[in-house]
């Protein structure tokens, strides 16, 4: 009698008996441990799952101010740095780091802060719609990461770490909860229209998660995705049946088994793909809104029109179910990032007016439609900047004490949290650390930093290694 192929090789036949006799009584010590109640899935799909406990937000929308903002020029006044303008900085000889660096004298911010809202937080005139808001904002003005460079800085504010390699804070969230709407990505990315930043696409990535995680990158005009149509002459029906085709023959040959999770994640991204054909281009479709909230997103200016145009569709994204999505300011190099080294005030002028009101028709337009209740907005570059001059008008990059924010899905608005030194220079009260501002962004989302694992390497992965503590004070 002639053998048939059964479907699975011997190799294949042998790992699933000995595996299915190990994970059985595996899962039957594990369920007694009560782990099964605790760790997130490691599953390779995006359907929906349960937090660890009850979430104050739904989604997430993380505006980037690439190339490092400058706390004391936005967000952090500081009346002595102004008094002490073009003196050196005091207690250099103490500060091994600093003098190493050889900054310059203080340069004295010429922004101008003012008082808003009920909460009396100061902010500069380089913001005056967001000022308007303060009240919906808690200000970590004691933010304080790792990295002096942005390469590394860029990966530790978006995956934790500073080298390559680990899933993003988008990808993690995908993996706890996946997305509300199967036929759109569950992480979108918009790049500025100038450009990428450093470092690429690893600051978006799934790193050693199934690609299912990464996130998309998202076009404001034309099709949203590059090459998500089929070919000149396909039809959808022809498209179905190939893809029917592809998965028949994958299947034969065991992709879907735990040793071919890219393989598999490969498989779900062309469905997403088909999926995404109709539903995509509609996201971004802007012929539905209003004139009214066109203007309020800043899109009938040409100065503020493209970020504009990528928070109304932030906000189009999330109201569809997405549940992560990321927004650059800042592309290329030099001064069209926020990398003011020649001169900040210029820079900056620049990038907030570009920013500004886009930032606060977001806010405006999510608490309108009672969505800020259950979306978290946060705002963060990858740090800050010296409180000395470099170039005689410009600042170094500084990761020792910087400001972040956020508002809306469950975060205290109407706050400060921690404080920087006199001039600005390092975090010196109630100090967050990257790691911490991610636990607090989990928390938020209902996931606990210390349970959402992947295990990876011979260890369970954590967004936030073996750091962090949740920013209990921006809790409302």
């Amino acid at each position: 009698m002639k053998p048939e192929f059964c479907g699975a090789t011997r190799r294949e036949m042998f790992w699933q008996m000995g595996g299915g006799f190990a994970g059985t009584a595996l899962t039957w010590m594990l369920a007694q441990g009560g782990w099964f109640a605790q760790a997130a899935p490691a599953v390779s799909g995006l359907e929906p799952r349960k937090p660890h406990f009850t979430p104050r937000a739904k989604r997430c929308i993380f505006l980037f101010m690439y190339g490092g903002p400058s706390q004391v020029d936005t967000f952090d006044p500081k009346p002595m740095l102004a008094k002490y303008h073009g003196q050196p900085i005091p207690n250099l000889d103490n500060d091994p780091l600093l003098k190493q660096r050889k900054p310059g004298s203080l340069l004295g911010s010429t922004r101008q802060f003012t008082r808003h809202g009920q909460s009396g937080i100061e902010i500069s005139d380089l913001y005056p719609h967001l000022g308007q808001l303060v009240d919906d904002m808690s200000i970590v003005r004691g933010t304080w990461a790792d990295s002096f460079a942005h390469g590394s800085g860029l990966l530790q504010m978006n995956t934790g770490f500073i080298r390559q390699g680990f899933p993003s804070v988008g990808s993690w969230v995908g993996y706890g909860l996946g997305t509300e709407n199967r036929n759109l990505p569950g992480f979108v990315v918009m790049l500025d229209h100038r450009g990428g930043p450093i470092s690429g696409a690893p600051n978006w990535a799934s790193g050693y998660m199934p690609a299912t995680f990464q996130g998309t990158q998202f076009r404001t005009a034309g099709d949203p995705v590059l090459y998500l149509q089929p070919a000149e002459g396909v039809t959808r029906e022809e498209q179905r049946k190939q893809l029917d085709l592809l998965a028949r023959m994958n299947e034969l040959r065991g992709a879907a088994g735990p040793e071919n999770a890219e393989l598999a994640a490969r498989i779900a991204s062309y469905e997403l793909a088909y999926r995404m054909q109709n539903t995509a281009p509609e996201a971004v479709d802007m012929t539905s809104e209003t004139e009214a909230t066109r203007k309020l997103y800043g899109m009938d200016d040409e100065r503020t029109e493209k970020f504009g145009r990528k928070c109304l569709i932030a906000r189009r994204l999330v109201e569809r179910g997405v549940r992560f999505v990321q927004v650059y300011s800042g592309g290329g190099h030099g001064d069209d990032t926020w990398d003011a080294h020649g001169d900040v005030d210029k820079n900056h002028a620049k990038h907030c007016g570009d920013t500004d009101k886009p930032i606060a028709g977001l806010l405006r337009d999510l608490k309108s439609r009672g969505m800020l209740d259950d979306t978290l907005v946060v705002w963060a570059g990858e740090f800050g900047r010296t409180p000395t001059s470099q170039n005689k008008n410009g600042r170094d990059h500084s990761p020792r004490g910087f400001s972040t924010w956020l508002a809306g899905g469950g975060v205290k608005g109407g706050q400060t949290v921690g404080a920087t030194d006199d001039f600005g220079y390092a975090a010196v009260e109630n100090k967050v650390h990257v790691h911490d501002l991610h636990a607090t962004i989990l928390h938020l989302m209902g996931l606990d930093h210390t349970l959402l694992t992947y295990f990876h390497g011979g260890r369970n992965m954590r967004l936030t290694d073996v750091h962090g503590r949740v920013v209990k004070e921006i809790v409302a």
